[in-house]
């Protein structure tokens, strides 16, 4: 039976005991970690988020010590003592310990799906679905005050820097463009419909309307889109945004924001117990390199050139050769077809991988057809001399050298190559690229390298809409030298857009607003709005803006990617307290569910199709 805390205040946390403590009396309350019963003496490992702490009872008259169930919640009132036993190096109060006085089980646990401890070999889903379980955990209690710690970070610093806390609401109007939204049906208002934020871009935008100069929010927002390892439905962005400011200027402080956060991020990994003192130096070698050098930049096309990707990875090199002038008039016809067709022909050196087995070589072209390459033309220069390449008889000796000469290819290499559209080569590449660095051991998992990715198209073409699209969104203003070729040659004109990349990720981005009413007009009909239309869903931003609107720009980061970045996770669900799978339902709550109908009949509802079990 449960017992009463009345009479009990807890004096300190578990992992907080020090050898100061010794010959005080504590008084602890936590989860039993692991029971041991050795003739007699009972050896109880305490837990809470702190960490540990063993507890010796002998001769106590109380059987129960022997008996807890681990996971049982418990208070122990106690005096500290010096370990009589071994010590433990692999515990933060590993010398010492609490002899009992008093026991209190205030809640008897059952027994749990799972162990819970670190390294456990357990389902995800089934972690998912107790997460308040798994949650217990010291590896991801870490992750998650971490977490908390840098979002302290972040505020302190933004408002050092004269930004406002301010909060936009999340029942907002649905708007056209970017991903699907989450849609909330009105009661008051039947037929009608709220939209989650997919993030606060047009109320922000309004807040520099307003006069508030520095704006920041750490805000939940919502996308019905495709999940990933690094994406969920709902998630956090720290987003801001500045008046009276040009990119440099958002650049200058986000600099300065993240080599703040990278010089103050290892003690407190340190404090809340990160053993990965690898990963902590790499974090202190980022500070030092920003504060030292700031951060870098790269064109957008420059990164697709070279990299294959608008979020480039710069912890390894080998970078994409462009070989089309030379291989366009090869006799080798996939390549002079991609080349006749406006395509590009480029190529991978991997180097002291010649004598690749053709299995290995078999999965590098299914790897590339995964991004919608038709195949990998690739030369073996072996490390005997020998040179085999899968097109050989369709070239001359001559060509073939040439070819190799272009890529730097030495004895021991293997050349890749990919001859398609532009778009098609440089995902068939880039993810090569990825693939490749990490098969072979190429990536230093403790570096981080920073880039800003600037520069970017203002509009891409989607063939499924038949249209131009914003890259960014509809109020990035425009390149000032590019604006003139809108009408002539949309796709060159350049966004006045970031991204701040980190080790391959898009950690964050924005751009510059688009402040003119002219201009504004003149992108919402390239993109194809009538007057009409875009008075219907963007009438109330249309109009501040005839109310003398600063020049203003912005950026957002996700929250969750960057602590997934910095604590070393493989994905943003270890970040997350209570994330969701890849269906975008939650395990533990069961939701998405159905609703009673009732509730359905208020908001003047009917559901017309279900899908099949």
């Amino acid at each position: 039976m449960a017992e009463s805390m009345k009479g009990l205040t807890r004096t300190c946390r578990c992992g907080e005991v020090t050898e100061a403590y010794i010959g005080k009396k504590v008084t602890l309350m936590g989860w039993v970690q692991t029971v041991r019963n050795k003739g007699g003496i009972a050896f109880v490992v305490l837990r809470d988020r702190s960490g540990l702490i063993q507890i010796v009872a002998e001769d106590t008259g109380d059987r129960r010590w022997g008996s807890l169930k681990p996971e049982s919640a418990v208070a122990v009132v106690g005096t500290v003592a010096k370990r009589a036993g071994a010590v433990n190096p692999h515990m933060k109060t590993g010398t010492i310990e609490v002899i009992p006085e008093e026991l209190r089980v205030l809640s008897t646990a059952q027994t749990p799906p799972f162990e819970v401890k670190d390294g456990i070999d357990t389902r995800e889903d089934l972690r998912l679905t107790y997460r308040y379980l798994d949650l217990r955990r010291p590896e991801l209690q870490r992750k998650i005050m971490f977490r908390a710690h840098v979002v302290q970070m972040i505020r302190d610093f933004l408002s050092g820097e004269g930004f406002l806390d301010i909060e936009t609401p999340t029942l907002i109007a649905s708007t056209p463009e970017g991903a699907r939204d989450y849609l909330v049906p009105s009661r008051v208002h039947p037929g009608c419909f709220y939209a989650l934020p997919q993030s606060p871009q047009l109320l922000k935008q309004l807040l520099m309307c307003s006069g508030f100069d520095r704006y920041y929010q750490i805000a939940r927002c919502y996308r019905d889109e495709d999940l990933r390892a690094d994406r969920q439905p709902e998630f956090t962005q720290v987003d801001m945004e500045l008046s009276f400011v040009n990119q440099e200027d958002v650049m200058n402080v986000n600099t300065a924001l993240l080599t703040d956060l990278t010089g103050k991020m290892p003690d407190v990994m340190r404090q809340l117990g990160f053993t990965d003192e690898e990963l902590i130096h790499g974090i202190e070698a980022a500070h030092d390199e920003l504060a030292a050098h700031g951060i870098g930049k790269i064109t957008w096309q420059d990164a697709m050139d070279r990299y294959g990707s608008d979020k480039p990875d710069l912890r390894f090199g080998m970078e994409i050769i462009d070989v089309t002038n030379l291989a366009a008039d090869s006799g080798f016809g996939v390549f002079r077809d991609a080349a006749a067709a406006g395509g590009v022909i480029r190529g991978l050196n991997v180097k002291g991988q010649g004598d690749m087995p053709r299995k290995k070589i078999d999965r590098l072209v299914e790897v590339a057809k995964t991004y919608g390459a038709k195949g990998l033309p690739y030369v073996q220069m072996k490390s005997d001399g020998t040179v085999k390449a899968s097109f050989s008889k369709f070239v001359t000796e001559e060509e073939l050298q040439a070819l190799c000469a272009a890529m730097g290819g030495e004895k021991g290499d293997l050349l890749l190559f990919a001859a398609d559209r532009f778009k098609v080569v440089c995902a068939a590449l880039g993810a090569l690229r990825l693939h490749l660095g990490s098969e072979l051991g190429m990536i230093d998992r403790n570096a981080f390298r920073f880039v800003w990715v600037v520069d970017f198209p203002l509009l891409e073409w989607s063939d499924e809409e038949n249209r131009f699209m914003a890259m960014h969104h509809p109020f990035t203003m425009p390149n000032e030298d590019d604006w003139k070729n809108i009408d002539t040659d949309p796709g060159s004109v350049r966004a006045q857009a970031y991204d701040i990349v980190l080790n391959g990720v898009e950690m964050g981005g924005g751009s510059v607003r688009i402040h003119m009413d002219d201009v504004q007009e003149k992108m919402l009909e390239v993109l194809g709005f009538t007057k009409e239309r875009a008075e219907e869903q963007f009438g109330f931003l249309l109009t501040a803006f005839k109310y003398g609107v600063p020049p203003h720009a912005g950026l957002a980061y996700g929250l969750d990617r960057m602590i997934m970045l910095f604590s070393g996770s493989e994905s943003i669900r270890d970040v997350i307290a209570f994330p969701k799978v890849k269906d975008a339902s939650d395990l533990m709550m069961k939701a998405p569910s159905e609703v009673d109908p009732k509730q359905l009949e208020e908001l003047a509802l009917t559901v017309t199709a279900k899908k099949d079990q």
